[in-house]
Parts: structure tokens; sequence; C-alpha cells
């Protein structure tokens, strides 16, 4: 299956706020859900899927291995316990979250652990998360060509990660962009709401445009039914070259996600 182009994201989300949310979304027509194992999210995600009536042949779920279980002995049991979180046999999408801190755990351990797992039917799909140009070049030697499904990676119009993305392009590898509204501040750039005024169309609605008219997957969270609701008409939204232009002079290499003995030498 491949990775749909919208998706729920529920970084920062628990409880029943998560819950409420997955409902919601799943409500509205969403069938894609990302969640990762530090999230500490996973059950009650389960739950609201449960709750939901949605088959599960219908949902494309993606959750991301954390730092502590990437070792070969660890990943697959973490994998097991995330999914009887998830209350399902298997996910579509496994990801590693975030490069071992130092390589203190060989990237090959990980991504045969990985590949181990997909053949065992436990994910569908393998991937990356916040992997720099570097990094995914040894992934792809690891792994061949056409194994790595996806880099899920922060883009959003003040950081649009243009080397990254043309070298996945290259190799044929989708990004996932996370954090494309750059935690809501681009929703307020002067720039963007002329364009949705222009449009007729949200703040929202304009950059989730942008980053698909790109090719990216995205996966923006929220917490609101009308605001999920708004979301999904983005897919509509056709911009032209001239805001095309304009969102691109917005970039300026700005980085939110950047945490202190987890980020990796960014390109």
């Amino acid at each position: 299956m491949s990775i749909p182009d919208f998706g729920l994201g529920t970084f920062r989300l628990k409880g029943q706020t998560v819950i409420d949310s997955v409902r919601d979304a799943l409500d509205v027509g969403y069938r894609a859900i990302d969640t990762a194992q530090i999230y500490d999210n996973e059950a009650d995600i389960g739950r609201a899927i449960a709750e939901s009536g949605v088959s599960r042949d219908e949902l494309f779920l993606t959750t991301k291995i954390w730092i502590d279980n990437l070792g070969r002995d660890a990943l697959i049991p973490s994998l097991k316990a995330s999914l009887d979180r998830l209350r399902t046999d298997r996910v579509d999408l496994t990801l590693i979250h975030w490069p071992s801190p130092g390589g203190a755990v060989p990237l090959a351990d990980t991504l045969e652990a990985l590949a181990e797992a997909r053949a065992q039917g436990l994910t569908q799909q393998i991937g990356v998360s916040n992997f720099t140009i570097d990094l995914l070049g040894q992934a792809i030697d690891i792994t061949g060509a056409g194994s790595i499904a996806t880099n899920q990676v922060e883009i959003s119009p003040y950081l649009q990660n243009r080397k990254l993305a043309a070298y996945a392009q290259a190799q044929g590898i989708r990004l996932t962009s996370y954090m494309t509204l750059a935690f809501g501040k681009a929703l307020q750039d002067e720039v963007i709401r002329d364009i949705a005024a222009k449009h007729g169309a949200t703040p929202a609605q304009v950059v989730l445009a942008w980053a698909l008219r790109h090719g990216w997957a995205v996966i923006p969270s929220s917490t609101k039914r009308t605001n999920l609701q708004g979301n999904l008409k983005a897919r509509d939204l056709r911009l032209d070259d001239a805001d095309l232009a304009r969102i691109a002079a917005l970039d300026r290499n700005e980085r939110l996600a950047n945490p202190d003995g987890l980020a990796p030498a960014w390109d």
C-alpha cells in the first residue's frame, strides 16, 4: 500500500484528547494515523480505532521505534508491544524515529531487525525519520534500493529542506512532512494569509496544499473537528506558480525540532 497523501499526526496528544482527535478524524474521512512509541498514546489510539467501527483494512497505521529499542534484540519485541497497544496484528509502516545518538547502535543492526519485522508480517513497510542525506544514503546501501518507504522530516515554509528533498526524490524515496504548519506560526504569516484570501481558503489549507504540491505526504494534527475537516480540503486547493514562488521565498532554515542529544548534523 502506498503512503497516503494525508494523515493525522498525534504528537503531544494523549488520553481523551487523542481519543477524541482520532475519533473525529476517522469520522470526517481520515484513514491514516501517525504515532510513535515515545508519544505514549498508542493504547489510546488503539482504543479510539476499536471504538470507531472503521475496519482495520481501511486504515494506514504508522508507528516509530524509539532510540532505546533500536538494538537488534529489542526492536521486534518493542514493535510487538506497540501492536498490542494499538490492538492490531500489524502496522502499515514502521520508522526509525531518530538515528541512534552517536551511532551507539549500528544502523545496519536496526535496519536488519526492521527488515525481519517486515518479513514476519509485523509491518508492511519500513522507513526512517529525521535522517540526513548521509544517513539516508547509508540506509539505502544497507537495505537496497526501494526498501525505504519514506523519510519523515520537518518541512515547513520556513524550513524547506531543499537539498534533502532533491536527494530523496532522486532516490525514489517520498518525504513525509511533519510540523508543516510550523507549530501554527505559518498560519499567522502575512504571505500565507494573503494567498489564503486570494483563494478563499484557510492559511492551513494553503500550507498543506503547498506541501502536497511538492509531492510530500502530510500529517497535521488538530484537536478541533472543524480544523480536521477543513485541513482535508487542502487536497482540492490548487496553488499557482506565483503562490509557490511567494512561499518559496519564506525559507529561512528555521528548524523547530532540534533536540539536544538526538539531532544529527543536519544538511
